[in-house]
């Protein structure tokens, strides 16, 4: 697929108010999190900053967007005692230009945006650590694409066998993989396939940010479903 995108990151500003949804998605990489750490895409640094509470040695952020610059803001005045790096670029031009050697390379909501992310899931191989790991969030399902996904550059939702087999061919193991939040099908698919919407309003995601995702979290914990809004997975490089 190839199509020009010009989208420069402010229709996601929203997300920046799905706190509880960011923890959850925390709590599932928590065990794989080093010392040394990457976040592409990092936005306007409201994961940044949760990745920060994490006490790293370092946090490099990779944002090509014009969310950069409320990025270098927000997170530059946190008191924090990991070595910061900011990197105005995508990540295929900042990975030989990184200080620390990661063991884990982060991203949230990101590799959707990438055209050939094979490539740039091989990218990320090279530069890792052994045995470090690659975290990833993604949309999932193709039948949810819809007017918003074209509208922020969105080149594909995933299945989480695409996911997998990506991940292997760049070198990767796959130490995790799961479909997540299963109740935002049915929203998500009103608003932006029937409805075509094309928003994402930062009311509608407080909204259920307060009141689906705490219900939601907890049923997925003990009743993993074989579909989900999203896709969570934990590439580990041997």
């Amino acid at each position: 697929m190839s199509k020009k995108v010009v989208y420069v990151g402010k229709d996601l500003e929203a997300m920046s108010f799905a706190v509880n949804y960011h923890k959850w998605i925390l709590e599932e990489f928590r065990p794989f999190l080093g010392r040394n750490l990457v976040e592409v895409g990092a936005g306007t640094g409201s994961f940044s900053e949760m990745l920060l509470a994490e006490n790293p040695e370092s946090l490099a952020l990779v944002e090509p967007s014009g969310m950069f610059e409320f990025l270098e803001q927000n997170i530059g005045q946190l008191e924090t005692t990991a070595r910061v790096a900011y990197h105005n670029a995508i990540f295929s031009e900042t990975a030989a230009r990184l200080a620390d050697r990661p063991d884990t390379i982060i991203y949230v909501n990101v590799l959707e945006h990438i055209e050939d992310d094979r490539a740039e899931l091989e990218k990320v191989y090279e530069t890792l650590a052994p045995g470090g790991h690659c975290l990833i969030f993604v949309p999932a399902l193709m039948a949810l694409y819809g007017a918003f996904d074209e509208k922020v550059g969105h080149f594909r939702r995933y299945t989480k066998k695409e996911v997998e087999e990506k991940g292997a061919a760049a070198g990767f193991r796959v130490v995790k993989s799961k479909y997540f939040d299963f109740a935002g099908i049915f929203p998500w698919y009103v608003k932006y396939k029937l409805l075509k919407s094309d928003s994402l309003g930062s009311g509608a995601v407080t909204a259920y940010d307060k009141f689906a995702v705490p219900v939601t979290k907890q049923f997925e914990r003990f009743l993993p479903f074989p579909v989900g809004k999203n896709i969570l997975t934990v590439l580990r490089k041997n």
